[in-house]
């Protein structure tokens, strides 16, 4: 049996007693450090009538108030920063496009230790600084290329800092250099999938043994999708600018769910009506704190991410706890004729029962006071071919399945190969025309 790999075996393969010690150490210092640096968090402590006093150790994280992305929008751009600017390396923003962005701080330490974190996501997916990673996420404010760059150049990988788009020169360099790491968006993974297909390259010519995918919602369906176009092990990434960036979680070779670096954030999972902590187990809204981050510390920040924590045991023998894949979230799940509904739901369907590419977009609009609600689905070009009749029997079988999955009627609309609009970093899986505020 080949001898297994970690970045930081110690604390990777640490015992849950002794990470609980450490993350109760860095805890309290953590939340003193922000009750003595940050006036906005102390007035929101002071407001539910808590000190640093109060916390001495993990089991008192749930008598700390909640922050929310309302709450970082309030603060911009200065307002939550726990050091000094002359302290301060670096800036990361979001790439939301709505209200104001939110700003994160970083010390060099802080650098330092999402570098350290990502590095753990890379190992994991079997790199060592004998791999040529090609990061094909987007650089500058977005977290996603720094972040995966550096962890590349902790590892020792040759990095080749491609951000996206140009599918050309990716795919140029890719076959050139090598490339054995892809790390890019799942949507843009399956675009380069795509497109070496239609230049006549086959899964094995290209050196791909890994791709690390994230920044946006993906099923297991489409991860079968990618490893297939690709020839590849797809492996999952999971982070947020507001905690550091990409490296929060990773997936290991179980590919089970993503392990959340326990010695750098604490992960809980509430009712999101309530505010109240569920047990191990318990489907709710995933809420972290940094207990490591100097610049730019939050405790106890709600994600609106849904998910399920586990702590079954790994086979690849990491004891760090497990994240599901986000199953929608709770602040832009659609509700269309009053009934919830995540497009995660609706790519499950197209891809698992239907074979068809991981193109499709779902468009929600409302005529007078009734919700309109279709679906797009770029068929693959075999289907395209089939007849309008097995087409028709296609339409009719998909809807029926949706009704049953969702409990609405859906307006299925099949779209020839390639008329979707291809998305070379998010792709844009939901256009909501309604007016709803």
């Amino acid at each position: 049996m080949a001898e297994k790999i970690y970045w930081n075996k110690e604390i990777e393969t640490m015992e849950l007693d002794k990470m609980k010690e450490l993350q109760s150490e860095r805890l309290v210092r953590q939340v003193k450090h922000v009750w003595d640096n940050v006036p906005y968090y102390r007035k929101l402590m002071e407001e539910k009538g808590v000190t640093p006093e109060d916390i001495k150790g993990v089991e008192d994280l749930h008598k700390l108030p909640f922050i929310s992305k309302a709450d970082l929008r309030e603060g911009y751009p200065y307002g939550l920063l726990a050091k000094p600017l002359s302290e301060c390396v670096r800036i990361q923003s979001t790439s939301g496009t709505t209200g104001k962005r939110v700003v994160a701080f970083y010390t060099q330490n802080d650098v330092d230790l999402w570098e350290d974190c990502v590095a753990r996501a890379i190992t994991a997916a079997g790199g060592t600084k004998e791999d040529v990673c090609q990061v094909c996420y987007g650089y500058g404010l977005f977290t996603g290329g720094p972040g995966l760059h550096g962890g590349a150049h902790k590892v020792g990988c040759l990095t080749l800092p491609m951000s996206s788009g140009n599918t050309e020169r990716q795919i140029q360099f890719m076959m050139d250099l090598k490339s054995t790491i892809l790390c890019c968006t799942p949507s843009y993974a399956a675009y380069i999938g795509e497109t070496l297909a239609e230049m006549g390259y086959k899964p094995e010519d290209n050196s791909l043994k890994a791709g690390i995918f994230g920044a946006e919602p993906w099923t297991e369906e489409m991860r079968q999708e990618i490893q297939k176009l690709l020839g590849i092990k797809a492996y999952d990434i999971y982070g947020l600018t507001e905690t550091s960036g990409p490296g929060v979680a990773f997936e290991c070779e179980e590919q089970t769910g993503m392990h959340i670096n326990e010695d750098n954030f604490i992960a809980e999972i509430i009712d999101p009506d309530t505010g109240e902590v569920l047990p191990e187990g318990s489907k709710g809204e995933l809420v972290f704190t940094s207990i490591t981050k100097e610049a730019f510390p939050l405790l106890r920040y709600r994600t609106r991410d849904i998910c399920v924590l586990s702590r079954k045991k790994c086979s690849c023998g990491r004891t760090l706890v497990k994240m599901t894949k986000p199953m929608g979230r709770s602040d832009d799940m659609l509700i269309i004729k009053g009934v919830n509904v995540f497009p995660s739901q609706i790519e499950t369907v197209l891809l698992k029962d239907f074979n068809a590419t991981p193109n499709y977009q779902i468009v929600v609009d409302r005529v007078g006071s009734v919700d309109t609600f279709e679906i797009k689905v770029e068929l693959s070009e075999d289907m395209f071919s089939d007849t309008i009749k097995s087409v028709e029997a296609l339409e009719k079988k998909l809807s029926a399945d949706i009704v049953q999955i969702l409990g609405i009627r859906a307006k299925i609309s099949l779209v020839e190969p390639k008329s979707i609009p291809r998305s070379e970093g998010k792709a844009v899986r939901v256009i909501d025309r309604r007016k709803l505020v």
